[in-house]
């Protein structure tokens, strides 16, 4: 980290700042209302874009989260600090994920969008945000007993080369399978032709911001989980003026935009049902926690090498696909069916993790 521009106080504000005009213009691009970038939402979109769901109004291959795994590879390599490590409670992480998700579907939206809905005017992302931090607040409690997932090592090349791999493929097919108009398929991979997942930025736009993004991510380590998790546990600011600058950023870019709204009602991709809000919230900041980073972390550190961080983003991919198969998703019409059912078996399942997977024991 010596002579890491990007890891000073300075730089992470920069990072928030150009992520907070970036997002913004993806939606001015094309992308979803509120919806910039979402790591939940964009994954949800790639699951089913594969055909893991079959909702057909969230499928679509979302460039931007290819670019950030490959920009943070990229910067990985470029300042020697690609290292290929994993092994540490591989199965945990994966269900950890799969709950993140599930907790972020049932709100809507990852910490990321959540900060970016509220830039918007959308006064729904509050409980959201208040659940987050409850969420990371709870998972601070388990760290302070001894929480811990156990010692990743270091381990073969290849294993650390997994997740980029697996992005390159994902945008290979992508430009093998492009987009055609009105069709709800081309190749083997499926499309939107309405709702979310048909709204988006031009391709290559999105892919040159998300690698730009994640080179820029990797080289701060910029993280909303750490960065409530850090105020929280030490006081210290350093993550969450990076997260600020991002939300009053936001808000100016989204106001020249003209794309500021605020309100409960008829907001873009959202219900309003507070409790619910918070529930899913609490329930992905939990999830958040105990895995050791929001998503965007988790993509950014499986593009620098890390196999454990791979489990968790595959996690979220498939936690998407239980999250539409099985009802436990919101729309804008309110919860899912099983939602409620859904944030409590995850709760349970964290509350058991954290309480059990102490260094003591």
């Amino acid at each position: 980290m010596k002579g890491n521009w990007f890891a000073s106080r300075w730089g992470i504000i920069a990072v928030g700042v150009a992520i907070g005009v970036l997002a913004p213009l993806l939606q001015k691009l094309g992308n979803p209302g509120n919806m910039g970038i979402c790591v939940a939402c964009f994954e949800r979109d790639i699951s089913g874009a594969m055909g893991l769901h079959r909702a057909d109004v969230v499928q679509y291959m979302r460039p931007e989260i290819i670019g950030f795994v490959l920009g943070a590879l990229g910067a990985a390599l470029a300042f020697g600090e690609y290292r290929s490590r994993s092994g540490s409670s591989p199965i945990v992480r994966f269900f950890l994920g799969v709950f993140a998700m599930i907790g972020a579907l049932v709100f809507l939206g990852c910490p990321w969008r959540a900060l970016l809905r509220l830039s918007g005017g959308d006064l729904n992302a509050i409980p959201g945000l208040i659940g987050l931090v409850v969420g990371i607040w709870i998972g601070t409690l388990f760290l302070k007993k001894g929480y811990d997932l156990g010692r990743s090592r270091e381990t073969h090349k290849t294993v650390g080369l997994v997740m980029p791999l697996f992005m390159l493929g994902l945008l290979a097919l992508l430009l093998i399978y492009p987009q055609i108009a009105n069709e709800p398929k081309s190749g083997i991979l499926f499309y939107s032709v309405k709702g979310p997942g048909a709204a988006h930025a031009p391709l290559f736009i999105s892919l040159i911001i998300g690698l730009g993004v994640g080179f820029l991510a990797q080289r701060s380590r910029f993280c909303t989980m750490g960065a409530f998790r850090d105020f929280v546990l030490f006081r210290q600011m350093h993550l969450l003026s990076g997260v600020l600058a991002l939300v009053v950023v936001a808000w100016v870019t989204n106001m020249i935009f003209g794309q500021f709204n605020v309100g409960f009602e008829n907001q873009p991709v959202a219900h309003t049902q507070a409790t619910w809000n918070f529930a899913g919230m609490v329930l992905a900041g939990l999830a958040f926690a105990l895995a050791g980073g929001c998503p965007g972390r988790q993509l950014f550190l499986s593009g620098e090498g890390d196999g454990d961080a791979a489990v968790f983003v595959m996690g979220m991919i498939v936690g998407a696909a239980f999250s539409h198969n099985f009802g436990l998703a919101s729309s804008p019409a309110g919860i899912g069916p099983h939602g409620v059912a859904a944030v409590i078996v995850g709760l349970v399942f964290c509350l058991f993790v954290g309480a059990t997977m102490r260094r003591s024991s």
